[in-house]
């Protein structure tokens, strides 16, 4: 089972009492982000791009407490950055887990093996690996050789620690699906828990601008990756969510489902986009002009956008919003396998070439 059973029914059951009070916008994953620098230099990111004096800075413990007191939501994701260079990381992430959240920390994995013995496995803690593909792939992605080999060791070690490992796997133009799915497969014969994987989303500040994922294109490649599924492969995000990256179905955005909060306060109106920023959550919330953005705005920098931090929440929110909702992530979850005869995983994509379990809602995002 790719999460604990305890986790799914946490986020469930939050869900559904959000619901019963009649709360229209709430939260399910906190995105927090102790601070901005990294290790690398990723030509598809856009986080790292800020000044030196920018970059210098963190959050205190304290401070991360207290946003992760003031949104409430069962699950907090720490991406960057890269999170394992804060000083005080082991500190921050104990903190957290004594409020009895979930957390998933997103590295890199370079720093992870000597890392490693700041943290104790728990099923409330999970390690989130940022792999890009097979080895050629995912060096070229991050743009450094040999990062593929140190996060595979810092893995194997993790796993044979006790600890919960997922991959998170970013997809861009030139991805090729063949090569994802041998990805997925080496992924799961290594022990991991689950998989993880979005589209690109296409930063303004990001050094490439012309390797982005348009919605039709994102649609096409995430159709030949998630068809004919092997068996073996177990994903931890929501079914429901993976069928919208197929094309399956439709969502509305919903960024006030993972808010972000980092060195600049809690970020509008989401991970991606930086449009001010508010002092308190409940300020984020009320604010915010929400409608502004998503695809249905027609707002340009929304255009393209299929990422989790947008549209996984409403996946959950559907699963819980209405009888056919539920019906669907059932039926989601029983029947993975998505059979399609168009779709034919021993030829490469056409113009695409280049180097479940029910309510498994998790983040994705990392530097």
């Amino acid at each position: 089972m790719p999460v604990p059973v305890s986790q799914m029914w946490t986020v469930a059951s939050y869900v559904l009492g959000q619901k019963v009070k009649g709360r229209q916008q709430f939260p399910v994953v906190l995105m927090l982000e102790p601070l901005m620098r990294c290790n690398l230099a990723c030509a598809g990111c856009g986080k790292i791009q800020y000044p030196a004096h920018i970059l210098k800075r963190e959050l205190t413990p304290e401070e991360c407490f207290r946003a992760v007191d003031e949104c409430g939501a069962p699950m907090v994701s720490i991406p960057g950055g890269e999170p394992l260079m804060h000083p005080r990381i082991a500190e921050i992430v104990e903190g957290i887990l004594a409020r009895k959240k979930y957390v998933y920390l997103c590295t890199n994995g370079l720093l992870l093996k000597d890392k490693l013995d700041q943290f104790q496995p728990s099923k409330y803690f999970s390690f989130v690996v940022h792999m890009d593909g097979e080895r050629e792939h995912h060096d070229f992605s991050v743009c450094r050789e040999g990062t593929y080999d140190k996060a595979l060791e810092a893995i194997r070690l993790a796993l044979a620690r006790g600890f919960r490992v997922t991959t998170n796997t970013t997809l861009f133009e030139g991805a090729d699906a063949r090569s994802v799915r041998a990805f997925f497969t080496e992924m799961m014969e290594l022990g991991v828990e689950g998989l993880m994987l979005s589209p690109g989303y296409t930063y303004d500040k990001a050094p490439d601008q012309e390797h982005f994922l348009s919605r039709k294109k994102t649609r096409h490649l995430f159709r030949e990756i998630l068809s004919n599924r092997d068996k073996r492969w177990k994903f931890n995000m929501s079914p429901l969510f993976l069928e919208f990256l197929m094309g399956r179905r439709e969502y509305r955005c919903t960024p006030w489902g993972m808010p972000t909060y980092n060195i600049f306060g809690w970020q509008k109106p989401c991970y991606l986009l930086q449009d001010g920023y508010a002092d308190t959550f409940e300020e984020l919330m009320r604010e915010t002009s929400w409608e502004r953005y998503g695809y249905e705005s027609s707002n340009p920098k929304c255009a393209n956008c299929m990422v989790h931090s947008g549209y996984e929440a409403s996946a959950v929110n559907d699963t819980f919003g209405s009888l056919s909702g539920f019906l669907a992530t059932m039926r989601a979850t029983l029947f993975d396998r998505y059979r399609d005869p168009d779709i034919n995983q021993g030829t490469p994509a056409s113009g695409v070439h280049g180097a479940g379990q029910l309510v498994q809602i998790t983040t994705s995002v990392n530097s």
